[in-house]
């Protein structure tokens, strides 16, 4: 009885966190490890916690209650939560339970003081750290006192904090139990927290040291600011001293107090440097032991450390696996897909195999390793050239490691001859036939692919994939594309370069590009405007769509006055632009063919917005002014010495950029044209393994790499275990902010824009498209929430394509996420918007409905009101 009750924390290691929770399953294997001291003591297991529970049936209705609470409705659970806690607290420990306590008290010394803590089976996990949702007790002296903290412990299980976290998490409160730790006090001189990874910049090689007098409790309250330690191979490389004026120690016959510290001791150091190194160096051990970075608890007793406590560092973004010890600078992928939330395994593979460089995973997003072209000058400069023009925060980011002495080798230039891999061979012609054939190539690859794939099934299906996966990258490779695509950018940057310098315009080629023609992304967001046209004189159908959940609607919208029409015009507008998503280069994601319901509020913003025929004016004024902007700027130059020449040579830079700049849309939606077929397919053969009882469900498919779904229709047995492991790594790498520049020693480089030509207080970023507005900000993270007025400024992290359709509504863009040449930077210049990306927390530091003053001529923002 005493062993299903209580186990010593000896007995004890990482596999059993279901008998006796997170932090002691953490400490039973920090025990075993040699040369780390961890005081002595025992769990009191889950099944004491559910022999409590099962004493109280009413806390079974209150927890139904508790989750069919609204996650907001903070009186409310409050409330609940202080009644379950009240009545676990009441119930009476049973005689056995209780003795099988005492017992192992009298084996440690029943009248020794102890600490008594929490340990909840949802605790020090890796993906959720759970750090102080439950309660601890410190200097508890005597059986009596230590049972009636073990039940506060039990019901610390539901304070307000740990309920609201759970939901946070997506944890059912069911699920968690609840073990308790009893442990020898220490009584330390001083005590504090180690972590074996920078918890700022996430560096694995540099250690950090929070240190404080007494008890560990003034550090994690706030009481006193703690010395802090940095170390890096082996010393000392920064430390902080601070004035610790109080400290916390404990009393004799139990509890503790705040004391005053001596006013000489207050700013000597806690511990010596020899102490910091000794206490890294048992981190490390510690953090190998267990695999992954530490946040480790310790106390400094005798000049002997003992390890209260380890948990994983959750908040560390990882590192990609190469399975060297070289250094490597990765640049994230998704800041220049204007997408920077996680993709599920198939989206990453999917991706990896379709691009047209090796690109490693971590954390759910991709990186590209840019180490070897930053190695030799000439490829480092033309990169940096090339980053810096897109988003300059990623450049200074490549530079600030690049001023270290030797994390990226030095090699020599490639032997000349020939272009660089990836380069235009030659210039093209200004001519918009080659747009033309390039967009009729596009069309054709994608209808041999949507022909061909569909007599395919099972294995056939993915050696099938795999060849339209090569067809895929020989469109995108085609080299007159790309020199179509670089036409465009170079004609915008000598434009931009050339008329600041000659006529001191700035961004003047966001005006010069406004309504080019072939933009197919600027094009789904006009002809959205025509779907409103269509439905605004049906005052039914309008009603009708205000009340649209589901995304069968469309079938019902034909039984209404006008419905028909309505209905072919949305299913015409998805024939075009289904594919498309937000967050569209993750081919998981939910297409608007598969959820036609999420274009219903734009729509609906549309008809009540806009006068009918506002695509058309929008397109036609667009135009106007950037021929007017034309005339005007080339009747300048003719007034300037050699003014003719100078004309000349920028009229042939505007043609060629109205040429060639909207086809810079083309490949990307290209690519979403051919990821929906590829995802329709392997659909259908998720509903075969469903059918046979292979998989639960079809969309379980979307948590297997491409290879691995390929061995499952092949084998016909998956691993469900594997699936259960990836959703949850899933769910845990929305908590993580993907870095722009991440190196292998885990360090996230933020870069920064240096510019002192901004007023104080205003919020920096990239300027991306020209003017100056002032308007509501109204700050949205997910497009299907939009509701927005004429007139509104749209404040969010990022905008892909999907996004375009709000972008004919509003009067100006802020996002987090941009470059130069992004897509909501392209459709912001193209619907003469002003905006500005690359903004730092721009949706935390701005408020919806404040009012704002957008600089895209300049790259800032002023926050108003």
């Amino acid at each position: 009885m005493i062993e299903q009750y209580v186990r010593d924390l000896q007995e004890v290691d990482q596999t059993q966190v279901a008998v006796v929770g997170g932090k002691g399953a953490h400490l039973g294997g920090l025990s075993r490890i040699e040369g780390v001291r961890v005081p002595a003591g025992f769990c009191v297991t889950t099944d004491a916690f559910r022999r409590i529970m099962a004493e109280a049936p009413s806390i079974d209705a209150r927890l139904d209650q508790l989750s069919a609470l609204n996650p907001d409705d903070r009186e409310a659970i409050r409330t609940l939560s202080a009644e379950i806690r009240r009545t676990i607290e009441g119930i009476a420990i049973p005689g056995d339970l209780a003795a099988a306590v005492t017992h192992a008290l009298g084996r440690l010394g029943e009248q020794a003081a102890y600490a008594v803590r929490s340990s909840a089976t949802a605790e020090d996990l890796p993906t959720a750290s759970f750090a102080g949702q439950q309660d601890t007790y410190l200097n508890v002296v005597g059986p009596a006192a230590i049972l009636q903290h073990i039940s506060r412990c039990w019901a610390s299980l539901f304070t307000e904090r740990a309920v609201t976290y759970r939901r946070q998490n997506g944890i059912d409160h069911r699920t968690v139990h609840m073990a308790v730790v009893v442990q020898q006090m220490a009584f330390p001189e001083a005590s504090g927290i180690l972590f074996t990874a920078d918890p700022v910049t996430g560096n694995r090689k540099v250690s950090t040291v929070d240190a404080g007098f007494g008890l560990g409790e003034a550090l994690v309250s706030g009481l006193v600011n703690p010395d802090v330690f940095k170390v890096r191979d082996g010393e000392v490389v920064a430390k902080a001293i601070a004035a610790k004026q109080r400290a916390v120690h404990a009393l004799p016959a139990g509890g503790t107090q705040e004391v005053e510290i001596d006013s000489q001791r207050q700013e000597q150091p806690t511990l010596t440097d020899a102490q910091v190194l000794r206490l890294v160096r048992l981190g490390r051990r510690i953090e190998a032991h267990f695999g992954r970075p530490q946040d480790i608890e310790w106390c400094l007793v005798d000049d002997d450390f003992r390890i209260v406590q380890s948990r994983p560092i959750t908040t560390l973004f990882p590192i990609p696996e190469t399975g060297d010890q070289e250094n490597h600078l990765y640049v994230s992928v998704g800041h220049q897909q204007m997408m920077t939330d996680p993709m599920k395994p198939l989206g990453l593979s999917t991706w990896q195999l379709t691009a047209m460089v090796p690109m490693h995973e971590a954390g759910g997003r991709l990186f590209v390793d840019v180490t070897r072209r930053l190695a030799s000058p000439a490829s480092r400069a033309a990169l940096l050239d090339l980053v810096g023009r897109g988003d300059p925060l990623v450049r200074d980011a490549l530079e600030t490691v690049l001023d270290r002495d030797g994390f990226v080798p030095s090699l020599p230039d490639a032997v000349p001859g020939g272009p660089p891999a990836g380069a235009a061979s030659a210039p093209i012609e200004t001519d918009p036939a080659v747009v033309a054939e390039l967009i009729e190539r596009s069309r054709a690859s994608i209808a041999a692919l949507e022909r061909d794939i569909r007599t395919k099934t099972g294995p056939a299906l993915f050696d099938f994939l795999l060849e339209a996966f090569a067809e895929h990258k020989r469109v995108l490779s085609d080299p007159l594309s790309m020199q179509a695509i670089m036409a465009g950018m170079e004609a915008t940057w000598w434009l931009n370069d050339k008329l600041q310098e000659w006529l001191g315009e700035k961004n003047a080629a966001d005006t010069l590009t406004l309504s080019a023609p072939d933009n197919i992304t600027s094009e789904m967001g006009l002809e959205l405007l025509d779907v409103a046209d269509v439905i605004r004189p049906h005052a039914e159908v309008v009603a009708f769509l205000q009340g649209v959940e589901d995304d069968d609607f469309l079938d019902d919208l034909a039984k209404l006055p006008g419905g028909t029409e309505a209905r072919d015009a949305i299913e015409a507008y998805l024939d075009l632009y289904g594919m498309r998503c937000v967050g569209e280069i993750d081919i998981t994601r939910p297409r608007w063919r598969e959820r036609p319901a999420t274009l219903v509020p734009v729509i609906l913003d549309n008809v009540r917005i806009f006068e009918p025929g506002a695509a058309e004016r929008r397109f036609e004024q667009g135009r106007q002014e950037a021929q007017k902007k034309e005339q005007d700027v080339l009747s300048r130059l003719r007034a300037l010495p050699d003014g003719d020449q100078k004309a000349d040579e920028t009229k042939r830079m505007i043609d060629r950029v109205r040429t060639f700049i909207g086809y810079r849309e083309y490949p990307k939606y290209g690519i979403i044209s051919r990821y929906f077929v590829y995802k329709q397919a392997l659909l259908d053969e998720a509903e075969r393994l469903v059918q046979a009882d292979v998989l639960p469900e079809q969309e379980d498919i979307f948590y297997l790499t491409f290879q691995e779904l390929h061995e499952v229709v092949r084998s016909n047995q998956v691993d469900d275990q594997l699936i259960q492991q990836r959703k949850e790594a899933f769910r845990s790498y929305h908590a993580l902010t993907p870095p722009r520049v991440l190196t292998s020693d885990g360090e996230a480089v933020t870069g920064a824009y240096r510019r002192d030509d901004v007023p104080a207080g205003a919020l920096v970023g990239l300027p991306v498209s020209a003017g100056t507005i002032e308007g509501r900000a109204r700050v949205i993270l997910d497009m299907a929430e939009a509701d927005l007025e004429a007139g509104d400024i749209l404040v969010t992290t990022f905008t892909d394509p999907s996004w375009s359709p709000l972008f004919v509504g509003i009067a100006g863009l802020v996002t987090e996420v941009g470059g130069l040449m992004t897509h909501g930077a392209v459709i912001a210049r193209e619907y003469g918007l002003p905006a500005v990306v690359g903004v730092d927390r721009a949706t935390r530091l701005i408020r919806d409905g404040q009012r704002i003053r957008v600089h895209g001529t300049d790259g800032y923002i002023e926050i108003l009101s």
